[in-house]
């Protein structure tokens, strides 16, 4: 793989190719993917040939790179920084599970003009995947010295950089790069107002400080839970890409400084050097003697307004090796602890086509299951036929999903295709409309069904106890070759059916016995009847309900108010129809 793991995601030319690098080299990006997850179980290993396994490991790597010559040239970002994590993750776990496969090489070259090296290491984080792995992290140092020595910062989402003091001026600005070097920042960090260019007070002016921190997107009250990431490190990373700042996008960066690692040996007399310095590091740096209250603490700042977006919050022991011993690899001292993604990378497995009661014809997609807030998702809507065979997705192709309200699984699209893809038949959209399938013809199960569970709903005529089931079993013994056949079953037919005895068996004989006498309007409904004939019966007496609605032209039913052209005619084709 050589550098590509730590490709640049974000800048123009050479000036933050640095930003979204977490990794610094392959051991340190497997160290942080086995963190995170087990991705190197042999149960994710594809069951792939070595051929297919060097093509589809080509393929994503030619993404990822893609993914990242567009934020180095154009500033633009393809994908979430989730997204991006997920699938750079997915490569080393294939590279994993096929380790004869030649290793990549990064083909776009990270440039070595112009770089500067850190004075200490800008390492990583190990990142725990849930509340099993924070506990194992945090449970030994909990019964050790450092019981009461745990603390708890938000996760700051923006961009990493060090900054050198000397006599409290700022004298070097650099770039997070590989946590060994980076870019000189200097000129460009000089312009923000949020970092200050001297420090007037703290007893340490005399000394060189050297400070890490994130650069973020000011925000006013953000919500984590409710607004995300919004963008806002791709932004901060964007604008400092640019030749000119304006002064206006200047002031809306400011600086978390969350680490000193030059300072004072204990947690609580950095936070109070820090405070001094001027700095707010000690206000978003809490301590944590339980697990319980980092819970807590995560749980309030990700559902609590903040200047800043957050992505998790990361746990630190106060304690830790001098700063002459920090390495450009995750430290065992500290780890993060994300919160959920927002969007996630899933596998189609196969594709399936529901038939509606209408006719519609809907695509859901398969999925080898993902986690996202806690749930495991396993299919999701494509949406609508069109829709699918624009996206033109198959197995094996991976897509990008998002919670839509933070409930319902949304596909947001393709992210990329899988080399080898199968054909897919989709059903054929000409056999299916809103007056097909009223008896179970070969390939009309599926919308017969549908109009039975219609009929029978809360919106029609709300048979108690009768569901997909009921209906299900029904058709499976062969009572059904009519869509009303079961409102005249006896009880003895009924009993046929899988799951219905003689106590079940009487009440579905008086569920549609009841149903039978109902008015003309459910009947109606239930059939499916289109919106907007009840205008056509006024002043019409209802025993000839049926012949009057039947009777009309289109012409006459568009003649009704709310009645267009669509729907006069499909109101005049329901009436009229064989």
């Amino acid at each position: 793989m050589g550098n590509f793991l730590c490709m640049p995601r974000a800048g123009l030319g050479l000036i933050i190719y640095f930003v979204l690098c977490v990794c610094g080299s392959v051991a340190q990006a497997q160290a942080q993917a086995q963190a995170q997850a087990p991705l190197s179980s042999q149960s994710e290993c594809p069951s792939w040939s070595a051929s297919r396994a060097a093509q589809e490991v080509s393929a994503l790597h030619a993404r990822l790179s893609g993914w990242n010559r567009a934020y180095r040239e154009q500033g633009r970002s393809s994908v979430s920084d989730a997204v991006y994590d997920q699938a750079r993750q997915r490569l080393v776990l294939w590279q994993q599970c096929f380790s004869t496969l030649t290793p990549l090489v990064d083909e776009i070259g990270l440039a070595s003009a112009g770089e500067v090296a850190h004075p200490v290491a800008q390492g990583g984080l190990i990142k725990l995947a849930d509340e099993a792995a924070v506990r194992a992290w945090f449970t030994p140092r909990q019964n050790a010295q450092v019981v009461a020595d745990i603390w708890v910062q938000p996760k700051v989402d923006g961009v990493a950089v060090s900054l050198v003091y000397r006599e409290g001026v700022l004298v070097r600005a650099i770039s997070r790069g590989d946590g060994m070097t980076g870019q000189d920042w200097t000129a460009r960090v000089l312009e923000l107002p949020g970092v200050p260019n001297r420090l007037i007070t703290g007893p340490w002016l005399n000394q060189e400080l050297v400070l890490q921190g994130e650069l973020y997107r000011r925000e006013a009250k953000h919500v984590q839970q409710r607004d995300g990431s919004a963008g806002g490190r791709s932004l901060v990373a964007g604008w400092l890409a640019r030749e000119q700042l304006s002064a206006e996008l200047a002031a809306r960066i400011g600086l978390f400084v969350w680490d000193w690692p030059t300072g004072p040996d204990a947690m609580a007399e950095r936070m109070a050097g820090l405070t001094a310095l001027g700095f707010d590091t000690a206000k978003w740096t809490q301590r944590a003697a339980t697990f319980s209250e980092v819970k807590a603490l995560r749980e309030q700042w990700y559902r609590s307004a903040l200047p800043f977006a957050t992505d998790g919050v990361v746990l630190k022991q106060g304690q830790r090796p001098n700063s002459g011993q920090w390495r450009a690899t995750p430290p065992s001292w500290a780890a993060a602890w994300k919160y959920p993604a927002r969007e996630a990378l899933a596998e189609v497995r196969d594709v399936e086509f529901t038939i509606g009661r209408t006719g519609r014809i809907t695509p859901v997609l398969k999925l080898v299951p993902v986690e996202m807030d806690g749930r495991r998702i396993t299919r999701v809507s494509v949406g609508s036929l069109a829709r699918w065979q624009g996206l033109d997705i198959r197995p094996g192709d991976q897509v990008r999903l998002a919670l839509a309200g933070l409930v319902i699984p949304r596909l947001e699209g393709v992210v990329w295709r899988a080399s080898m893809r199968p054909s897919i038949e989709a059903p054929d959209a000409s056999r299916y409309h809103a007056l097909s399938c009223w008896q179970p013809l070969p390939s009309c199960e599926q919308q017969f069904m549908a109009r039975l569970e219609w009929l029978g709903g809360e919106h029609a005529l709300a048979l108690a106890g009768v569901g997909p089931g009921t209906w299900q079993a029904l058709y499976d013994a062969e009572l059904l070759s009519e869509l009303l056949d079961a409102f005249v079953l006896s009880e003895a037919e009924l009993r046929r059916a899988y799951g219905i005895g003689p106590v079940r068996g009487k009440a579905l004989v008086q569920q549609f016995l009841e149903a039978r006498q109902r008015p003309f309007n459910d009947w109606l409904e239930a059939l499916g009847v289109p919106p907007g004939w009840e205008a056509a019966l006024s002043g019409s007496p209802r025993g000839n309900a049926w012949v009057t609605l039947a009777s009309r032209s289109v012409a006459q039913w568009q003649a009704l108010p709310g009645i267009g052209p669509v729907r006069a005619v499909a109101l005049h084709d329901f009436f009229n129809h064989p």
